[in-house]
């Protein structure tokens, strides 16, 4: 039959070629549907606009994306390919329709190919028979098909020797494995068969027909419970009353069910009740109940040949006798501080019973309190609800809670409420807390093994409701355990554990802890404050504790330098900063802070810093030398501003210019034979004699420092001997004390005045060829002959020493150049050595001076010194400055 219909295709490809040759190509046959593991062969067709460019030979074949094998091809005509694929085994695919011409490949059509499996019998054939409202079967219906297939399902009616007629009540259409058949097409009928057919593009399938009695698949809808009733005065029975339903087979028969539970309770019990089929109504009393108690009841029945029970009535509920509370309430309280004097804040809250079972519904509870010292003064308030707020001044009180009913009041529960000055004692030494798959346990150890009762507190750490607090009561054990499910995970708890001592209430012992960690929220915000050299400090401050999600046990401090490796330290949980040393100078560094609990570490936000290329150290090493070199500088500028005029004389000293003396007149035109120096006129005068010094010459040995000044006034007064006459003619007098002042040192502002004499001596002196320097010998005799002095006077002014009657040459002293203040004339050795006992007053010839000359010699009056002795104790030197 295939191979027909693909014949047809070809006979037919003329005449469907033309009618799409308005379009550019079309595929047959279109989406088709095969048996898996068969061939498949397709027909392209080209429109006419192809022609004569393009022909069935440009056609290729591709399967999804894979190129099919030419052998594969076929051509029909000019503008039809067609192409044969062996044992397709694709659930879906697609084949493709191209033209390739010029080496270009154009997609003209493609199609979708499906493959499947015939269909299996259907099985396991069931119905239900709901009475004028439908019948609904179900079967099973095998393999996957992987196509689209249909079922009917027929109902057809049978004889009384269960033989099938070939007449058919009803069918049924539909592409799932159920079908109904709704009212009025249901009608009752005590014997009936059901058969499915199934099939599909490739096969087709059909079951048995299957006998099911109708009344054996009757299923009723629910009854309906008209009450639920106790009876007054006994305990513990309820009365239950239903109706049945309308639509039901007539002439059954029925069994029903009650159900019974407590409100307090997951499981339930049922009753069966039978009821013939002239019942209506069904009843019965439920006993054994608990007093006090709420009950809810159900119904549902079934005819007694059916196999299907009818739904569950709507419950309806109703309590028992009721009784008086047998236990008292978990009564405790939270204390706030006192904000003002006399008045306390106490949060009472309770339990409700937790006997079972219940001793029945609660009304209310009555709250009695007073102070410890006065019973009398009882106050007595109602509540409704679990809590109370009581406003207490600061005495002890005594606190009971008592639940009630209709039947009574339960036990009292009693709380002491100590007074605001009064101690409360440590019972418990120490409390851990660690968790289980599934539990909680805090574990306490008490120093008081007689105190067996504790009331273990918990609630959330930002809890600020004192009625959001939980708490139970422990006996007879220090040790607590509760489901892992009452509390929240990555929050933080407080758990505090409190010894009872009959009605009192002791100190407790508290601690945090976490049932599940994760790691932190976030990290550590980092602050660098201020680098230095090669160290710095690292401050951050704790992560808020909604963010921390566990315990902190650790910070980990990273750094790295720029292009550097980078390093980190560890530290504990309670240290916010670390300082970090032995880094780079002048270096930048990237700082973050990881903040670690037993489940992971967070990094906060990384931070730069750069160290400094100098520390304080540096600074003041740098700064300390600058600033003593100032103060210094400073210093001796200051000292060089107020003695500047001894720093002056001491390395500036002014030099005399011989052309400005006003001792002598230069005779410039004077001949060479002529006297070099003129008196001192007569105009000039001394106005102070007593200023006049003679400097006393000392031996090499000893140091320059060692010179003496002394006066010449007291030197005449040891050598009163000497001769004054020759001071005449315009020579002035000097007179001389004949006090001697051997301390008194030499002065440039003392003023000196010399006579003709002693210059003609001391050029007579200067003149003299000098070999050596040698100090001026000892004269002999300690004592000063002034008598000889006084007798050789005249004697010495007549000798004159002439420049031919040198025997050398004649060194003349050149001024010195750095002029100091007093100055030394030595003896020649080519001096005869009667001179040493002679007056030194004694001319000498010159060669006349030549203003503006170079090189020639001259003296200055501050050279000469009288260097006469005349038997004094030591020989000594006249020295006259200007």
């Amino acid at each position: 039959m295939f191979n027909c219909l693909i014949w047809m295709f070809v006979l037919l490809c003329g005449s469907i070629a033309e009618e799409n040759s308005i379009r550019d190509a079309d595929i047959f046959p279109s989406s088709p549907e095969i048996e898996r593991g068969s061939t498949l062969k397709l027909f392209c067709v080209l429109g006419k606009h192809y022609a004569p460019h393009r022909n069935a030979s440009h056609i290729i074949w591709k399967l999804n994306h894979d190129l099919i094998a030419q052998e594969n091809y076929g051509i029909v005509n000019e503008t039809v390919s067609s192409i044969t694929i062996h044992n397709f085994t694709y659930s879906k695919a697609h084949v493709k329709c191209f033209t390739k011409y010029l080496d270009k490949e154009q997609l003209l059509v493609h199609t979708e190919i499906k493959s499947g499996f015939p269909p299996d019998t259907p099985r396991n054939i069931s119905c239900i028979y709901r009475v004028d409202v439908e019948l609904t079967c179900n079967w099973t219906s095998g393999r996957e098909t992987n196509l689209l297939t249909n079922y009917t399902l027929y109902r057809k009616t049978m004889t009384e020797g269960m033989v099938t007629l070939p007449n058919t009540v009803g069918t049924c259409q539909s592409k799932t494995e159920s079908c109904s058949f709704r009212f009025p097409d249901t009608p009752y009928s005590s014997s009936s068969c059901f058969q499915v057919k199934a099939e599909n593009v490739v096969g087709e399938a059909s079951s048995d027909c299957v006998p099911i009695p109708m009344e054996k698949i009757e299923k009723f809808d629910p009854p309906e419970v008209l009450s639920v009733k106790k009876i007054i005065g006994t305990k513990q029975l309820l009365t239950v009353t239903w109706k049945m339903p309308e639509k039901i087979i007539p002439s059954q028969d029925f069994i029903c069910q009650v159900q019974y539970r407590n409100l307090y309770s997951n499981s339930s019990e049922c009753v069966q009740i039978p009821l013939n089929s002239a019942e209506k109504t069904g009843s019965c009393n439920l006993t054994g109940l608990w007093d006090s108690t709420e009950y809810s009841v159900a119904v549902r029945c079934r005819s007694v040949v059916s196999v299907f029970w009818s739904d569950w009535s709507r419950e309806k509920s109703a309590s028992t006798e009721e009784r008086a509370p047998s236990e008292k309430v978990d009564l405790w309280r939270v204390i706030e501080p006192s904000h003002s004097a006399g008045a306390r804040c106490v949060h009472l809250m309770w339990k409700p019973l937790n006997s079972f079972p219940p001793s029945g519904r609660i009304l209310g509870y009555k709250i009695h309190y007073y102070t410890e010292s006065n019973f009398a003064l009882q106050i007595t308030n109602i509540s409704t609800t679990e809590k109370m707020i009581l406003y207490l001044n600061e005495e002890a009180y005594i606190i009971s809670v008592t639940a009630y009913n209709s039947a009574g009041n339960s036990p009292k529960a009693i709380l002491r409420i100590p007074s605001t000055n009064e101690k409360t004692y440590q019972i418990i030494e120490t409390v851990r807390t660690f968790t289980t798959t599934e539990e909680v346990v805090v574990e306490w150890i008490a120093s008081r093994p007689e105190v067996t009762k504790y009331v273990v507190e918990w609630y959330e750490e930002f809890e600020t409701d004192p009625f959001g607090r939980s708490w139970q009561y422990v006996s007879n054990s220090t040790n607590w355990k509760a489901n892992k499910k009452k509390f929240k995970p990555f929050i933080c708890y407080n758990i505090s554990v409190y010894p009872l001592c009959e009605n009192k209430v002791a100190a407790p012992y508290s601690i945090q802890t976490y049932v599940q960690e994760k790691r932190p929220s976030e990290g550590p915000v980092v602050d660098t404050g201020v680098p230095g050299k090669n160290e710095v400090t690292i401050k951050w401050k704790e992560i808020s504790k909604d963010k921390r999600n566990g315990f902190i046990s650790n910070y980990t401090i990273f750094y790295k330098p720029e292009d550097g490796k980078e390093l980190n330290e560890t530290v504990n949980s309670d240290v916010l900063q670390y300082r970090l040393k032995s880094l780079q100078a002048n270096t930048q560094y990237t700082v973050y802070i990881m903040a670690s609990n037993e489940a992971g570490g967070t990094n906060g936000e990384p931070k730069t810093f750069k160290t400094l290329k100098f520390n304080q150290e540096d600074i003041i090493f740098i700064a300390l030398p600058l600033g003593l070199s100032m103060l210094f500088l400073l210093g001796l500028w200051l000292i060089c501003i107020l003695k500047k005029h001894m720093f002056k004389k001491a390395c500036w000293p002014d030099i005399p210019n011989p052309a400005e003396s006003v001792a002598v007149e230069w005779p410039f035109d004077a001949p060479k034979d002529n006297s070099f120096f003129k008196r001192v006129p007569s105009e000039a005068k001394i106005t102070d004699f007593e200023d006049i010094s003679v400097l006393e010459y000392c031996s090499p040995e000893e140091s320059q420092e060692g010179l003496l000044l002394m006066n010449c006034e007291n030197y005449v007064s040891e050598c009163s001997g000497i001769n004054t006459k020759g001071m005449t003619n315009g020579d002035i007098k000097i007179p001389f004390s004949k006090k001697k002042e051997a301390d008194k040192g030499f002065s440039p502002s003392m003023t000196y005045v010399i006579t003709d004499q002693d210059i003609r001596s001391e050029m007579h002196l200067a003149l003299m060829p000098v070999k050596k320097f040698q100090p001026i010998e000892m004269l002999e005799g300690d004592s000063c002959e002034s008598q000889q002095t006084s007798d050789k006077t005249e004697d010495d002014n007549e000798e004159v020493l002439k420049l031919e009657d040198v025997n050398e040459k004649a060194w003349f002293n050149p001024y010195l150049k750095n002029s100091v203040k007093t100055r030394e004339f030595l003896i020649s050795d080519n001096l005869p050595e009667h001179s040493k006992n002679e007056p030194k007053s004694q001319s000498a010839v010159l060669p006349s001076f030549q203003q503006n000359v170079a090189g020639q010699s001259y003296v200055t009056l501050d050279m000469f010194g009288l260097a006469t002795a005349h038997e004094c104790e030591k020989p000594f030197l006249c020295q006259v400055p200007l």
